[in-house]
């Protein structure tokens, strides 16, 4: 895409990125959001999936089960009333896709939530300088970085898909940005993510730090063929922008 042409694009598709989150609760076809985006179906889908690396209709699902990880945490209203709330008629439909999704069925969330104290970070995962020695294969070695004001933890995994969702192929927690380390990664095609929760001194905005949240993700998929990793295994923390692909897992209940 050409600059200006790119601009255009990004602006139109937080146009409808922002209707989904005004109208969450609604029924939201793609022609409603191609609409906001002033671009035909077929055209608005192939550049939402271009920009932002998932289609339209699994983003707008991600955004629905955050709302529904939300209202378990931070309401009393059953499993049923929030399945309507975020647009699902089936119980059961919404009960499985969630568990898959967010990795806890919602009764387990909401139990965990309630017993939840903050953990200490996994010193096994963090390296503060530089590795030396022969490279290993099939692992993946990168370097986080944070605002140097940011204080937390930093949740780093991998996933099979450009949606931080259900369990990662591998992961790791580290205390402080800086070196990270995942072994025994099969060959594959991957997506790393990394999410940062501040120390916060009560309960719900240590599990939905909201925008004090940081988040991280590489621009592109890495492949690992015959043990060895192509692509850009560094992230660089910042805000939750609004075309940010969704964080549907169930941090940091898993």
């Amino acid at each position: 895409m050409r600059q200006v042409t790119l601009a255009t694009y990004t602006q139109a598709v937080e146009r409808a990125i922002q209707t989904m989150h005004t109208h969450l609760y609604e029924l939201l076809t793609l022609e409603d959001l191609a609409a906001m985006a002033y671009m035909s179906p077929s055209h608005f889908h192939r550049v939402f999936c271009r920009l932002i690396g998932i289609p339209p209709g699994e983003f707008l699902a991600a955004l629905r089960f955050q709302a529904a990880r939300r209202l378990l945490v931070t309401t009393s209203l059953s499993v049923t009333d929030i399945c309507f709330e975020v647009g699902y008629t089936s119980t059961g439909s919404f009960t499985t896709r969630f568990t898959h999704l967010v990795g806890l069925s919602p009764r387990l969330l909401r139990q965990r939530a309630q017993t939840f104290e903050p953990l200490p970070a996994e010193p096994g995962g963090l390296c503060r300088t530089t590795p030396s020695g022969i490279p290993i294969k099939n692992a993946l070695l990168g370097r986080i970085s944070a605002p140097a004001t940011f204080r937390g933890t930093i949740y780093v995994g991998l996933f099979s898909s450009p949606i931080p969702q259900g369990a990662p192929v591998r992961c790791t927690r580290l205390s402080s940005p800086g070196w990270y380390l995942l072994k025994g990664i099969a060959d594959g095609v991957y997506y790393l993510r990394a999410a940062a929760f501040p120390v916060a001194a009560d309960l719900h905005s240590s599990l939905l730090p909201g925008e004090k949240m940081l988040v991280g993700h590489n621009a592109s998929a890495l492949v690992i063929r015959h043990g060895q990793v192509f692509g850009d295994a560094d992230l660089v923390l910042h805000p939750p922008r609004l075309t940010d692909p969704p964080l549907v897992m169930g941090l940091p209940l898993l």
